[in-house]
C-alpha cells in the first residue's frame, strides 16, 4: 500500500493532527475536572470523543485512499460511513446540550423525539447509500468522489440546526450570553468553513473549525461551571458565618452562666441544650418571677433550622413576658397561645411545659401543652414519671383551655425536664433511647447535683447512640429544691 499526499493533503494532515491533539487533551482536562457536575464531564468526554473518531475516520479515509485493492475498499467504505455517521451523532449531542439549557417544559420531550426521528433517518440514509453510491462513491483506486445526493447527507446537520437556531432565539432568557455565543459559534464557524472551502477545496477547513469551535464550547461553559462554585462556595462561607452568629446569639439567648443564682441557696438549677443542626427548635428558661417564685420553662419547636430557631425565640420571650405579668402557668399557656395563634402563617407549633415554684412553701404549679412528661424525685424516694395531663400544643389552635395540676415539693427533691430529643435517640439498629433508660439513667446517679445529673443522661444516650446521627436537640434542665431561705 502507497501513501500519497499532496500539499492539500498534508495542510488536512496537520489540521486533524492538531485535532486529534487538542481533543485527547480536552478529554484528560474534563476527566480531571474537579469543579465540574459529573454530567457536564459525562457528556464532553463524549462530545470530544465522537469528535476524535470523526476526524480519525477522516484522516484514515485520506492516508488509504488512492490504493487498489478489494480489503481497501470495504476498509474505506466503512471508515466513511463511520465518519459520516458519527457526524450525526455530533449534531445530536450538541441539539441536546442545548434542549437541556432551554428547558422547554413538555415540548423537549417532543424536540428530542424529532431530533431522533431525524437522526434515524440520517443513520438509514447512510446504508441505503453503501449499496447505491447516492452520496458518495469511490472509484477504481478508491478515491472518495461526492455524488449527485451529497447535499441530502447534510439535510440532518440543517434540520437540527435550524432547530437549534429557534431554541436559543425563543429561550435566549434561559441561556447565559457568553454561553449563547459559543452555541452560535459552534453552527457558524463550520458553515463559514464550508464557504472558504468553495474558494480552497482540497484543504479540510471543516475539521479545524469543528474542533476549535468544540473547544471553545467546553472552556465557556466549564468556566460557568467553575464561576457558580465559587458563587456557592462564597454563599456558603456566608451563610456558615451567619449560622455561627445565629449559633452564639441563640446561646446567649438561653440562661448559661452557672451557677445560676450564685447568691441562693434555696436551690439549684442546671441545664443544657445540644442542638442537631447549628441552630435548634428546643429551649429551655428559668427566670425569679419575684423573690420567692422561680419560673420554669422546657419546650420544644416543629421543625429544625433557623426557622425553629425564630420560632422559639418568639416563643421563649411570650412565655417569660406573660410569667412576669403574675399569671398562673395556665393563663400563661394559653396568652401565649392566642398570641401566636393570631400571626402564624408558618402554621408552627411549639410544645411547652411551664411550671412556677414557690420557693418557701415547695409548691409547683404547673401546665403541659402537649409536651414530655416531667420526671421528679421525692427526698425519700427515686425519679419517677409524672404523667400529667397533656393540652394541645401552642400554636395548635385559637382558644385552647389548658389544665394546671400541683406538686409538692420537699426539700432535696428533684426535678428533670427533658425534650424529646433524648427518648427519640436512635442507634445504628433505629432502636430508641426510650424513656425507660433515660430513667434508669437518673437514678444511677439520683444523689448528684443537678449538673452531674445531666452529664450521666447524656453519657448514657451518647453511649447508646454510638457512631449514629443526632437527628433532634438533646435539651434537658434539671431543678433541685433545697428548701426555704432561714
Amino acid at each position: 500500500m502507497e501513501f500519497s499526499l499532496s500539499l492539500g493533503d498534508m495542510i488536512n494532515v496537520m489540521f486533524i493532527a492538531a485535532g486529534i491533539g487538542i481533543c485527547g487533551m480536552s478529554i484528560m482536562h474534563v476527566s480531571s475536572g474537579v469543579h465540574i457536575q459529573l454530567e457536564v464531564k459525562k457528556y464532553f468526554q463524549l462530545f470530544f470523543g465522537l469528535i476524535l473518531i470523526y476526524i480519525s475516520m477522516h484522516l484514515t479515509r485520506m492516508m488509504i485512499q488512492g490504493n487498489e485493492g478489494f480489503g481497501v475498499f470495504v476498509g474505506i467504505k466503512i471508515v466513511t460511513f463511520i465518519e459520516f455517521l458519527v457526524s450525526g451523532f455530533m449534531i445530536y449531542l450538541l441539539s441536546l446540550l442545548i434542549l437541556f439549557i432551554a428547558n422547554p417544559g413538555k415540548m423537549g420531550r417532543v424536540i428530542n423525539i424529532v431530533f431522533l426521528i431525524i437522526l434515524a433517518i440520517h443513520t438509514l440514509g447512510l446504508i441505503v447509500a453503501q449499496f447505491t453510491n447516492f452520496y458518495y462513491y469511490f472509484d477504481a483506486f478508491n478515491v472518495y468522489h461526492r455524488n449527485r445526493g451529497y447535499v441530502m447527507s447534510n439535510m440532518m446537520h440543517i434540520l437540527m440546526i435550524c432547530q437549534n437556531i429557534f431554541l436559543l432565539i425563543r429561550y435566549r432568557d434561559k441561556f447565559n450570553a457568553r454561553v449563547a455565543s459559543a452555541f452560535w459559534f459552534y453552527m457558524v464557524a463550520p458553515l463559514f468553513a464550508i464557504f472558504v472551502q468553495i474558494f480552497v477545496p482540497d484543504v479540510q477547513f471543516i475539521i479545524l473549525a469543528t474542533v476549535i469551535a468544540a473547544v471553545y464550547l467546553y472552556y465557556v461553559i466549564t468556566k460557568r461551571q467553575r464561576e457558580r462554585y465559587e458563587l456557592q462556595q462564597e454563599e456558603t462561607a456566608r451563610l456558615d458565618t451567619e449560622l455561627t452568629m445565629a449559633t452564639r446569639i441563640q446561646a446567649e439567648t438561653l440562661p448559661n452562666i452557672f451557677p445560676a443564682f450564685p447568691d441562693r441557696e434555696d436551690f439549684n438549677i442546671y441545664a443544657t441544650m445540644n442542638p442537631a443542626k447549628e441552630v435548634g427548635g428546643d429551649f429551655y428558661d428559668f427566670f425569679l418571677i419575684d423573690d420567692t417564685h422561680l419560673g420554669i420553662v422546657m419546650a420544644d419547636v416543629s421543625g429544625k433550622g433557623v426557622p425553629a430557631a425564630l420560632f422559639m425565640m418568639v416563643s421563649k420571650i411570650l412565655v417569660q413576658n406573660y410569667a412576669m405579668m403574675g399569671l398562673s402557668p395556665r393563663e400563661v399557656l394559653e396568652a401565649v397561645n392566642r398570641q401566636i395563634c393570631a400571626n402564624n402563617p408558618e402554621e408552627m407549633f411549639v410544645t411547652v411545659w411551664f411550671g412556677c415554684l414557690d420557693l418557701e412553701t415547695g409548691i409547683l404549679q404547673a401546665s403541659n401543652a402537649g409536651h414530655e412528661y416531667p420526671v421528679l424525685k421525692n427526698p425519700d424516694g427515686e425519679f419517677e414519671m409524672v404523667k400529667d395531663k397533656h393540652g394541645l400544643v401552642i400554636g395548635g389552635m385559637d382558644n385552647v383551655k389548658y389544665s394546671q395540676y400541683e406538686l409538692k415539693m420537699e426539700p432535696g427533691a428533684k426535678l428533670f425536664l427533658y425534650t424529646d430529643g433524648i427518648p427519640e435517640a436512635t442507634n445504628s439498629s433505629n432502636e430508641l433511647f426510650g424513656t425507660d433508660r433515660m430513667v434508669d439513667a437518673l437514678r444511677i446517679v439520683e444523689n448528684d447535683d443537678p449538673e452531674d445529673i445531666l452529664g450521666v443522661v447524656k453519657a448514657a444516650v451518647e453511649d447508646f447512640v454510638k457512631e449514629a446521627p443526632q437527628f433532634d436537640d438533646l435539651t434537658m434542665l434539671c431543678l433541685e429544691y433545697n428548701g426555704p431561705l432561714r
